[in-house]
């Protein structure tokens, strides 16, 4: 039976990548994100993608979207959390609270939301289990400066991870986190620049082709349930994170 994967946050970067690399292993993939064009060029008019318009800090669209994959697919086998934002580096005072409520309902709440649905079909589902993938960050171990918001919400995504693999052993639902460390998206770009170091110098920092982590995902997701790589850093061997600061 050919294999089922949604994608969250799939129009672009990491996402995208990964989405695209599940498709060329042969998944049939839910590529789900806000904005229906950029789903669309990021899937290219594969025949196994499937296009999920959704705001993932909307219970609704989450519920809606997860609802047309599994009418499409009748199962779903791993879920890859992976949509997220980052926000304006501010130190905690200067830090607007709109952009702090903006983080917390895309990347943690939009994370519960995903994993709750996902969690739901795995359980009902006939045989049981599935596997859900969360994307963490170098961030979930130390901080950027002035990164409160974004900070927080991966420290909080590990706390999810670990929830989510106690209460789903009894259905064989297996939880992971993938920690990314610079791989080069557009988001990532100002990293090859210069950005903020916690001695407060500005320097560029190294990078990876995002290909590595599409891979990684790949591999974790492809384990058997009995098996599961609970944690996984994959980053820049040069960027600043062994001796941040």
């Amino acid at each position: 039976m050919q294999k089922t994967i949604i994608v969250t946050g799939a129009g672009s970067g990491i996402g995208s990548a990964t989405a695209n690399a599940f498709l060329d292993d042969g998944y049939r993939v839910g590529f789900l994100g806000r904005r229906a064009a950029t789903l669309e060029a990021a899937a290219n008019g594969h025949e196994n993608a499937l296009l999920l318009p959704c705001d993932v800090s909307n219970p609704a669209d989450v519920d809606a979207a997860f609802a047309t994959a599994i009418s499409s697919w009748g199962r779903l086998d791993i879920l890859f959390n992976n949509a997220g934002i980052g926000s304006p580096p501010a130190s905690v005072d200067e830090t607007d609270v709109d952009v702090w409520m903006n983080v917390v309902a895309i990347n943690l709440t939009g994370s519960f939301l995903c994993a709750r649905a996902a969690f739901a079909q795995m359980r009902s589902q006939s045989p049981q289990g599935g596997r859900i993938i969360n994307n963490g960050s170098i961030s979930a171990h130390a901080p950027r400066p002035g990164s409160a918001p974004y900070t927080s919400t991966k420290h909080a995504i590990t706390g999810l991870t670990k929830s989510l693999s106690l209460d789903g052993r009894a259905y064989d639902i297996c939880a992971s986190q993938i920690d990314i460390g610079n791989a080069l998206t557009e988001m990532a770009v100002p990293m090859t620049k210069g950005v903020p170091q916690a001695d407060g110098s500005i320097r560029a920092e190294a990078t990876m082709d995002v290909a590595h982590v599409a891979s990684s995902v790949l591999h974790m997701a492809n384990l058997p349930l009995d098996a599961n790589v609970q944690f996984m850093t994959v980053m820049a061997p040069k960027m600043p994170f062994i001796g941040r600061g």
